[in-house]
């Protein structure tokens, strides 16, 4: 008689050995000391993920309004860029729409974690299509925040002017718990 918990674990070996790959071999990826990282460079088709996932597919993966993710050649997989190479963690929809729909090679810093519950979470770094030999950085975001957002140019870094942060902390205060409570907050704070 075969038990139930030797049943389970002879299912679950081939589960583990796809998530036990090593995308490593070949990655340039840059450590940010995150937590789990790994180098991983593969291939990969890139997506707008709710289409993916639920069949809701407008042109152009959306247009940057949706988060785009990355099918993994190598095992289809679906892996999710949620950062780009820049220091902010502003995601990495601007820097794979241009690739959208299209088979891409990538490289950067993936986390797997089942403590922490990160799975398939990506740090894109480079991007080029297969057979290309010029890598395009991920560093655009800022770039096209800039160009998208004219008239908030100015000194210091970019969310302190972003209309959208601003006017969200206009409605709702620096703590999101109203304009009535950031003032007790701040009295408290700076005497």
């Amino acid at each position: 008689m075969i038990r139930p918990a030797l049943v389970a674990l002879l299912l679950a070996l081939p589960a583990v050995q796809v998530s036990a790959q090593d995308f490593s071999a070949g990655s340039e990826a840059k450590s940010w000391n995150l937590y789990a990282e790994k180098p991983a460079r593969f291939e990969a088709k890139v997506v707008d993920v709710l289409c993916e996932l639920t069949g809701d597919c407008p042109a152009d993966c959306g247009g940057g309004a949706r988060q785009l993710g990355l099918v993994r050649a190598a095992d289809g997989v679906l892996v999710f860029p949620t950062k780009n190479n820049e220091p902010a963690f502003s995601g990495a929809v601007v820097e794979l729409l241009p690739f959208c729909g299209a088979e891409v090679e990538v490289d950067g810093l993936l986390i797997e974690d089942p403590d922490i519950g990160a799975t398939n979470v990506y740090q894109v770094q480079l991007i080029r299509k297969p057979g290309e030999t010029d890598w395009v950085k991920a560093n655009r975001w800022t770039k096209v925040w800039a160009e998208t957002h004219p008239d908030a140019a100015g000194p210091g870094p970019w969310f302190r002017r972003d209309p959208r942060v601003n006017a969200k902390i206009a409605e709702t205060g620096y703590f999101g718990l109203g304009l009535e409570k950031d003032r007790e907050i701040l009295k408290e704070l700076y005497p």
